[in-house]
């Protein structure tokens, strides 16, 4: 007797079949081979299965061809092929099954625009999305709390925060998906600060976070230091509910300790994990990097190539950034040769950004420039002409400097910071025409040089400094302490380095101009704040300048304390008068 194809029960053959098929496009056509010889009229239910399936397999086009065959379509139908396709690889194709929704005159359901919000969002369709946002209110499923958490994850993962905010904050009830999405947006988009207020927020409204939550938050706390909050989440919530470190959480806590400068800790917690992934690995080898450790990173390097999983090319940029900040030229060049000829990866940008950085700051410049012409295809990127201007700078190779700050305002005429750099590399020069040129430009457009400020962190209190600020309420004693530094580390050789500073100053006046910079003063206040033996930790927001690196250095050994400064590119541990870094910055 011929199987009754018509039937929607889970028991029947064709079920079974499609059940067995899975999302394996060849035993499905073979099912739609035999819909199609038998006499029967498929019903609505069996199709939609089969349509499901094969979108799932990754073949969105072959459905829409079998779309005129079902019955009376239904929004059933329609919903489950756009949640199909926003699932794919390919979610474009969830919209245009959403026009034929619409063109069958269906009412659309809270499932569509969850769908489709998902789509757009992994599409970073924000134009798409608002009009979907319109449709949502037509439809009248604004305060339904599963599109409205779509809503939040969409504008959230577009980066318009402000909309994202204003519908979570509309949402009666708020799960914790919820509330992953909105911190998880500020984290992502530069906002940890916000992401850490939210996520006391979370608290005082009683919602007990999950892992995820703990994964954003450590990582927020990695961006801006807040050393203090990542350890709590570690004791409080991981140890403290006896939380399973898993890679994902354990990553995290790895990347928190290193980037607040805990990297002995976070190489403790790296050992202690009861599984490793790439994604682990890379977070161990890119926190030797940063604090200057090289030959930790190069050795881990090595034995993730022996044990580990194979390096994908985030784990090279970690490796490369190493080798460039630990002035270890030949093993970059062998990591960037192994990582196309061992692991057939093709370097991208900020693999060819790292190879120039690590020329450069070994002074190799021509080196660089012959990189450049040689493994870049067409137009170099921006990023690859600023690291080279740096190395210029660095080595005070200012003809050359010129030819490339050429390249680059050509390349991004409009971004300030590359006048600012330029600036400083003719001040350097002592051109200040061209300086005074060059400010002009910049007063006439508007901009300004960012505000350099250190944070320190004492007693769980983050204390904030900026170059000549009097608004601790200690400021008398913190410049008092200060000038007593500075009277010590002179006596054991200190010279102020004024280079950067404008030359049509006095030399008396250009060190009067470096003595008050925001990371002294944060030093000072630190030392002056905490008992003897006591690490001292500062945050600096720009790049550290040349001459407070050096008193620093002079400032760690007068006073028997270490200090660690964490800068826009990386961390220095200063200790009895040494950096990490070696002077290799």
């Amino acid at each position: 007797m011929e199987p009754d194809l018509s039937s929607s029960s889970p028991h029947s053959p064709l079920y079974t079949s499609l059940l067995a098929a899975g999302h394996r496009i060849r035993p499905l056509t073979q099912i739609h081979a035999r819909i199609i010889i038998s006499t029967l009229q498929p019903n609505r239910s069996l199709l939609t299965k089969l349509l499901t399936l094969i979108i799932s397999s990754g073949f969105p086009l072959y459905a829409r061809r079998l779309l005129p065959s079902v019955p009376s379509p239904d929004t059933f139908l329609f919903d489950s092929l756009i949640r199909a396709s926003s699932r794919s690889t390919l979610p474009l194709h969830s919209l245009h099954f959403y026009l034929l929704m619409l063109s069958s005159s269906l009412r659309p359901s809270n499932y569509t625009f969850t769908s489709l919000l998902k789509a757009c969002a992994d599409l970073s369709a924000f134009n798409l999305g608002r009009i979907l946002h319109l449709h949502v209110l037509a439809a009248g499923f604004d305060l339904d709390r599963f599109v409205q958490t779509s809503l939040v994850v969409f504008y959230a993962k577009v980066g318009n925060l402000v909309v994202a905010r204003k519908v979570f904050d509309r949402m009666p009830e708020r799960s914790v998906v919820v509330w992953n999405a909105m911190i998880s947006g500020y984290e992502q988009n530069g906002r940890a600060g916000a992401a850490i207020k939210l996520f006391y927020l979370m608290q005082e409204e009683g919602m007990e976070p999950d892992e995820a939550t703990l994964a954003i938050l450590l990582s927020a706390c990695s961006q801006v230091g807040e050393f203090g909050l990542g350890k709590w989440v570690h004791e409080h919530y991981i140890n403290g509910k006896n939380l399973r470190l898993g890679v994902i959480l354990g990553s995290s806590l790895v990347n928190m300790y290193a980037r607040c400068g805990h990297v002995e800790k976070a190489r403790e917690v790296f050992e202690g994990l009861e599984e490793h992934n790439v994604v682990s690995w890379t977070a161990m080898i890119a926190g030797y990097g940063m604090h200057g450790f090289a030959e930790q990173a190069m050795e881990l390097f090595k034995r993730m190539k022996l044990y580990g999983p194979s390096p994908n090319l985030i784990t090279f940029v970690a490796v490369l950034s190493a080798c460039a900040h630990g002035g270890m030229v030949e093993q970059g060049r062998e990591a960037f040769e192994s990582m196309k000829f061992d692991y057939g990866l093709i370097p991208r940008a900020e693999h060819h950004v790292c190879m120039v950085d690590l020329y450069g700051r070994a002074g190799f410049l021509a080196e660089a420039l012959q990189f450049i012409r040689d493994q870049i295809t067409g137009e170099p990127g921006a990023a690859v002409w600023t690291a080279l201007l740096g190395a210029c700078k660095l080595h005070k190779d200012f003809d050359r400097a010129a030819q490339i700050a050429t390249k680059l305002l050509a390349l991004e005429p409009e971004n300030p910071s590359h006048y600012v750099l330029l600036s400083n590399i003719h001040a350097l020069a002592g051109k200040m025409d061209t300086v005074e040129e060059i400010r002009e430009v910049m007063i006439s457009r508007g901009w300004r040089k960012q505000t350099g400020y250190s944070l320190i962190e004492i007693n769980n209190v983050s204390y904030i400094f900026r170059m000549g600020d009097k608004s601790n309420p200690q400021t008398v004693e913190i410049y008092q302490y200060l000038e007593e530094l500075i009277c010590r580390i002179r006596e054991a050789g200190y010279v102020p380095i004024t280079d950067s500073v404008l030359h049509e100053l006095e030399e008396e006046e250009r060190e009067v101009a470096i003595r008050f910079h925001s990371e002294k003063l944060a030093v000072a206040f630190g030392l002056l704040r905490t008992g003897e033996g006591t690490l001292i930790r500062i945050v600096k927001n720009l790049r550290i300048c040349g001459d407070c690196h050096l008193a620093i250095k002079f400032i760690s050994g007068v006073t028997g304390r270490e200090i660690i400064v964490r800068d826009k590119h990386r961390f220095h541990h200063f200790r009895d008068g040494l950096c990490s870094c070696q002077d290799y910055w």
